[in-house]
């Protein structure tokens, strides 16, 4: 069945639209180019501001021109993840679709059902004709999704809404009202190459699930890195280890899959045999959630240069030292993680070194201690520590008039009281809020699994029920004061 006759069919159609131009964060100039001219076939004042957010303008339907104008928002770029056995490129294809029971998924890619639902939703308000809304103003923001530098270069007085929608949260029956800051941790050093003195061994990790690291960190979900790094350390107490290469990992917000490390061991039926028995006692700790974990150790062939077994040893020793999960549960929200760190890249070729992690905090001094814990573990292993796109988290105020409406709303419409919470994922209301801090936000969205990973799917039931709710919404945004 093709997605485009999935009710609601207007969604499904500007969602398959949506996917069909490639759109991986940092690479947005074609779906740049296909909102804005959505907008302008639209005859709607269409403009690209000098980040390249798109900002497409709609006047109020007859009847709500005295309603609160608003803000509708959702970003435009996707987390690009593969399996490993599919051939393809995020640069140049639109994504596959297929649909199994209730559920839109990918054929071996992550959908872009985050943000492209709630984006499909803005689209679909855009060209109508028939629903009813307020004066409202469609934010399609870029690079949310690796560095939110969209929502950062948003200058003030570019909007004019007194309520913000974004559309970009993964559970039907909650609403958002606040959500975690981020900050970027990476360790770097290059090492001198020698020769290495014994046997090569390579360790691969992966069939993992991997994840949101933000919403996902609370689930115990294995860390492709972490593992990888429990391995080697076994080693060192008898083992003189020099390191070759690692890969493992990709997106600071993916939880890492997969991992492989080759290196070089004294003696590797030794190693080996070692390993082995901590390969067993990991699969049995992962047993129940992680079905699919694969590890495999044998012998290999390399080149024969590698880095020292000193620094080989700090490196391995900083890994197992780092924090990885959750750092702290929120003492005020019942089951919200508060902080939280992802071992989410770990590079090493040629001697030179990577480790990139992302911090979350809903707390602001939280947000950096963790992140001055990873800066001192790997300052003591001799790195280089570097801090980037550190973006604010959203406060929540849930007093706000719009909540009370949308709350009323789903009660009404779906029988049971929405989940207000607040979420540990980086959503771009905190920064837009820096410099629109009279706006109320609220963030809500349709139901999708597995987001950043080829597991993404997203619900066909729940994107009507989705539907129904936004037009409601829009239908009761109250009057300007």
């Amino acid at each position: 069945m093709d997605i485009t006759q999935l009710e609601p069919k207007v969604i499904w159609k500007n969602f398959a639209a949506l996917n069909s131009v490639p759109r991986p964060s940092k690479k947005e100039e074609r779906v740049i180019a296909f909102m804005k001219k959505f907008g302008e076939n639209l005859g709607l004042e269409t403009r690209v501001d000098e980040t390249g957010n798109v900002i497409i303008k709609k006047p109020a339907t007859s009847g709500m021109e005295n309603r609160k104008p608003i803000v509708m928002q959702g970003h435009l770029d996707m987390v690009c993840q593969k399996n490993n056995d599919i051939n393809f490129d995020f640069e140049t294809q639109g994504i596959q679709m297929e649909i199994q029971d209730d559920w839109v998924k990918a054929k071996g890619t992550t959908l872009g059902a985050d943000n492209g639902l709630g984006v499909a939703a803005i689209m679909s308000v855009l060209e109508s004709k028939d629903l009813a809304h307020p004066s409202l103003e469609a934010l399609f923001t870029i690079d949310e999704e690796t560095g939110m530098t969209g929502a950062i270069g948003l200058k003030p007085n570019q909007l004019h809404g007194e309520i913000l929608l974004n559309l970009d949260t993964e559970e039907d029956d909650e609403i958002d009202i606040g959500c975690a800051g981020g900050v970027d941790v990476t360790a770097s050093q290059n090492y001198n190459l020698e020769d290495s003195h014994g046997q090569i061994v390579k360790i691969v990790v992966k069939g993992l699930q991997g994840g949101h690291s933000g919403m996902d960190i609370i689930k115990g979900f294995g860390n492709a890195n972490v593992i990888l790094g429990r391995l080697l350390f076994s080693a060192l107490e008898k083992e003189n280890i020099q390191l070759i290469s690692i890969d493992g990992g990709g997106l600071r917000n993916a939880i890492p899959r997969e991992a492989n490390a080759v290196f070089s061991v004294r003696n590797s039926v030794e190693f080996i045999e070692k390993a082995l028995q901590l390969k067993a006692d990991i699969l049995e700790e992962f047993a129940s959630i992680e079905k699919d974990l694969q590890i495999n150790i044998e012998n290999a062939t390399s080149p024969d240069k590698a880095i020292s077994e000193g620094d080989s040893r700090k490196i391995i020793l900083a890994l197992n030292a780092a924090h990885n999960g959750v750092y702290r549960m929120s003492p005020d929200v019942k089951d919200l993680v508060e902080t939280s760190n992802n071992i989410a890249r770990v590079e090493l070729k040629n001697g030179d070194l990577k480790i990139m992690n992302l911090s979350r905090s809903s707390v602001e001094s939280n947000k950096l201690a963790v992140a001055n814990q990873l800066k001192s573990v790997f300052e003591l292993a001799g790195m280089n520590v570097d801090f980037a796109g550190s973006y604010p988290g959203w406060k929540p105020k849930p007093g706000a008039e719009i909540i009370k409406i949308m709350t009323e709303i789903y009660k009404k419409q779906f029988g049971e009281t929405p989940s207000v919470v607040a979420c540990h994922a980086g959503l771009e209301c905190g920064i837009i809020g820096a410099n629109y801090p009279e706006m109320e936000m609220v963030s809500f969205g349709p139901t999708i699994r597995g987001a950043h990973s080829p597991d993404e799917r997203a619900s066909i039931s729940s994107t009507q029920k989705f539907w129904k709710f936004l037009k409601e919404i829009l239908a009761n945004i109250p009057e300007k004061n």
